[in-house]
C-alpha cells in the first residue's frame, strides 16, 4: 500500500508562487510516474504535470512555462513549483502515483493524495 501526503497549498495573490510537495510512503512498491492533477469546482479533474522515474515531463498547455515538476526518487517525493499564478489556477491539487506493487504476480496500481487547496486571488 502506498500513502501520498501533500503539502504546500494555500492562498496567494495573482502573480505569486507556491511550491507543492508530495511524499510517498509505504513498502513493497516501486513508483513509476508521479504527477499532479487539479479539480476546480464544477469541473473535471485534469492533468497538470507528470514526471516519469527517468525524469521525462509533460505539462498541460495552460501551465507550460509557469509550472515546473520535479522529483527526488530517493525520497519518493514529487514537487510542483508554480510561478506566475493566475486566478484560474485556483483548484484542489491532487498528487498521483503510478506504482508497481511488488507481489507475485506484480500488479500496477494508481494512488491519490488527499488533495491540497490552492487559491489565487486577483
Amino acid at each position: 500500500q502506498v500513502q501520498l501526503v501533500e503539502s504546500g497549498g494555500g492562498l496567494v495573490q495573482a502573480g505569486g508562487s507556491l511550491r507543492l510537495s508530495c511524499a510517498a510512503s509505504g513498502s513493497g512498491f516501486s513508483i513509476n510516474a508521479m504527477g499532479w492533477y487539479r479539480q476546480a469546482p464544477g469541473l473535471q479533474r485534469e492533468l497538470v504535470a507528470v514526471i516519469t522515474s527517468g525524469g521525462s515531463t509533460n505539462y498541460a498547455d495552460s501551465v507550460k512555462d509557469r509550472f515546473t515538476i520535479s522529483r527526488d526518487n530517493a525520497k519518493n517525493t514529487v514537487y510542483l513549483q508554480m510561478n506566475s499564478l493566475k486566478p484560474e489556477d485556483t483548484a484542489v491539487y491532487y498528487c498521483n502515483a503510478d506504482a508497481v506493487v511488488l507481489i507475485i504476480p506484480p500488479r500496477t496500481a494508481q494512488y491519490w493524495g488527499q488533495g491540497t487547496q490552492v487559491t489565487v486571488s486577483s
